[in-house]
């Protein structure tokens, strides 16, 4: 194969996380969102040492397994990946990609590990309880939408009014403030999107989170500073105001285009309750949610949860699992993991909750443990995780804000079981040295990511450590995500 050749062939696998392996005359290619089965044209984009990657151009003949597919979005919406599939399929395809990338690190260890069939998501649909919505248009100098990146664009934005992965509360917000500021623009109000390019622009995100216990909704606008020019002359004479530093600002526009969309939130028809709107002023160039400033327009900045019996606060930031019915099902089974096999040593001993978030693992183990100790990198969520312990009756919960990499040098309790949590890629090299370097006889790991679970176990099984249970759970159907929960024991350690 030769870069920019076409080539045609059938996808023979479906490798983590959207890895389609094309089997066609000239050899193997990989084709990213190629699904198993199908019959696919791609366009070869690399080429290098025998190795080949190509561009999806067109679906020839769909998979056998494919069926109807319930959202209208699909396929043009980067969210899901699977929903042509049944659910069981899909399942399988997640456990057989963990296995590929698992199993030749686990055959390094003496003993075998007990590897478990994946565990299905309690629902598939309408189970995500935050999403990230994102302001744009679908086609250049389109009108404007709101809604998910067009699978395979960093700057088209679908309008997903009827995504299945969330509740019909989440639909109807997205539609009434699509509305609002399409209204908006049609009066002669200049409001534009952010320009993700020139770095222009007023509207860049909305938020919502719900809570599936409670029904607690959070509504959270997030725009720049650059409110827009009212009129062509006001942009003309570049007025500035020295207090905010926009061209064509009046405070009160602001003010009353805020209380216009809050007052039109309030006035939807929910099954849950807007517990709280605020907006967000981000002025960062990099395209991510994040907060300059938060003003509260109605209510308050957080929302309650609950989860295995436990009360959770959780904030617009605060790092908690997006699929509420499937975390208690992961917290069941970690929970599961560790009483079964050890649970002598969490009885009376120091618990070691790294990567913590707001707390969920820690207050799990906390009425077993002697002390469990949280460490978690976002300041929020460790205020988030104080408060939960608090909430919750728990005393013997300290949670520290901090990386990882450095806090572990300034703990003076050691632990006796370790619990991780990590983001995406894994842990640090150089913290997981220093976890090793504890000599603790478990350490429970929970990944959401599957190759950077098989990178550090390299590292454990190599440093004395061996994989006795391990099982995918999927907390994101539809999607490419999966979670995997690995315990190891020190070998010396014995077997239970």
């Amino acid at each position: 194969m030769k870069k920019g050749q076409i080539i045609e062939g059938v996808v023979e696998r479906f490798d983590f996380p959207n890895k389609g392996i094309v089997v066609c005359e000239e050899g193997v290619c990989t084709v990213k969102n190629a699904l198993p089965g199908q019959k696919v044209r791609a366009s070869v984009n690399k080429a290098r040492n025998g190795r080949y990657e190509g561009r999806l151009l067109e679906v020839l003949a769909p998979s056998p397994l494919e069926q109807q597919v319930p959202c209208p979005h699909f396929g043009s919406c980067g969210g899901c990946t699977h929903l042509s599939f049944p659910y069981e399929e899909s399942l399988a395809i997640k456990e057989g990609q963990v296995r590929r990338l698992l199993d030749p690190v686990l055959a390094a260890q003496e003993r075998m590990c007990r590897f478990e069939q994946i565990k299905g998501s309690p629902e598939i649909f309408g189970y995500r309880n935050k999403m990230e919505f994102t302001f744009g248009d679908e086609v250049k100098e389109g009108p404007l939408a709101l809604g998910m990146h067009r699978r395979g664009s960093f700057y088209d934005i679908v309008s997903v009014t009827d995504c299945q992965i969330v509740d019909e509360d989440y639909r109807k917000i997205l539609r009434l403030v699509l509305d609002y500021f399409t209204a908006l623009k049609e009066q002669g109000v200049a409001v534009s999107f952010y320009h993700r390019l020139r770095h222009t622009g007023y509207l860049r995100h909305l938020v919502v989170r719900k809570a599936k216990a409670t029904g607690e909704i959070l509504v959270a606008l997030v725009t720049t500073t650059q409110w827009p020019e009212k009129t062509d002359r006001d942009a003309e004479e570049g007025r500035r105001t020295e207090k905010d530093g926009m061209f064509g600002q009046k405070t009160a526009d602001v003010r009353d285009m805020l209380d216009g969309l809050k007052e039109r939130l309030l006035s939807l028809s929910l099954d849950g309750e807007i517990v709280g709107i605020l907006h967000v002023k981000n002025d960062s160039l990099a395209d991510v949610v994040q907060s300059d400033e938060t003003v509260v327009l109605y209510g308050r900045d957080h929302f309650f949860e609950e989860l295995l019996g436990l009360k959770f606060r959780v904030s617009l930031f605060s790092f908690f699992q997006t699929n509420s019915l499937g975390a208690e099902l992961l917290y069941q089974t970690a929970r599961e993991y560790i009483s079964e096999m050890a649970a002598e040593q969490v009885q009376g001993r120091v618990v070691y909750d790294l990567y913590s978030g707001t707390g969920t693992i820690a207050q799990m183990l906390a009425p077993a443990a002697k002390k469990v100790i949280g460490v978690e990198i976002v300041e929020e969520a460790v205020l988030s995780a104080q408060e939960n312990a608090a909430l919750n009756g728990l005393h013997n919960c300290e949670f520290i804000a901090g990386d990882v990499l450095k806090v572990l040098d300034e703990i003076t309790e050691k632990p006796d079981v370790i619990v991780l949590d990590p983001p995406r890629d894994g842990v640090h090299p150089k913290a997981l040295q220093k976890i090793i370097a504890y000599g603790v006889e478990y350490i429970l790991y929970i990944s959401c990511k599957a190759s950077s679970l098989a990178r550090d176990l390299a590292v454990f099984i190599e440093r004395g450590y061996e994989a006795v249970r391990c099982v995918p759970i999927d907390q994101f159907p539809w999607t490419t995500g999966v979670e995997t929960i690995c315990l190891l024991k020190k070998k010396d350690g014995g077997y239970s």
